[in-house]
């Protein structure tokens, strides 16, 4: 079998998975959540949903880090700089994150998937302003200043997404990125 084929079979399974987790989320507790309900949703016996997850857990987290990735990618175009426009866009690129309707759980989720949701956009923020080749660190300073901008960014995008402020997501990123 070509890799192509296996990748696209691949991407598709857990696909499956993926959705039949979200149709669960919307529906049951997350401790009642098995894995044979997983399976039996997305049409794969329960070999292939271990060949690609270790537990529902691991599941989550796989989504969760990719959402956080394609809400920064979408934003900013797969483009890394850093510049006032690139943090106003990851700044929205938070706010898209926390609002993503694939993401909406019950309510009984908060406490199991904030703290998460908060660590996987965090570690995806250090990551792209760590790869933008033209901020005015040096590697020592990096260390230090990165995860700063990355705290800033996403507190901006999250206060903006859970509180009600008046002011539109544009003009919270538009005047924190001012600051930065």
């Amino acid at each position: 079998m070509g890799n192509k084929v296996r990748d696209m079979r691949t991407t598709q399974t857990k696909q499956s998975l993926i959705n039949a987790f979200f149709y669960f989320v919307s529906v049951k507790d997350f401790e009642k959540i098995t894995i044979a309900d997983l399976t039996q949703e997305a049409k794969v016996n329960r070999a292939t949903f271990y060949a690609h997850f270790k537990d529902k857990y691991d599941l989550l987290d796989y989504i969760m880090g990719d959402s956080a990735i394609m809400a920064i990618e979408r934003r900013t175009l797969g483009v890394t700089k850093f510049n006032q426009e690139s943090i106003n866009q990851l700044i929205l690129a938070v706010c898209d994150f926390y609002q993503q309707p694939k993401l909406k759980c019950r309510q009984s989720y908060i406490g199991l998937v904030i703290p998460q949701l908060k660590e996987k956009i965090i570690y995806e923020l250090k990551q792209y302003l760590s790869k933008s080749t033209d901020h005015p660190f040096s590697d020592r300073e990096k260390d230090l200043y990165i995860p700063i901008y990355a705290q800033i960014i996403h507190e901006a995008g999250y206060l903006w997404a859970s509180e009600n402020i008046e002011f539109s997501k544009e003009e919270v990123a538009r005047k924190i990125s001012k600051w930065i």
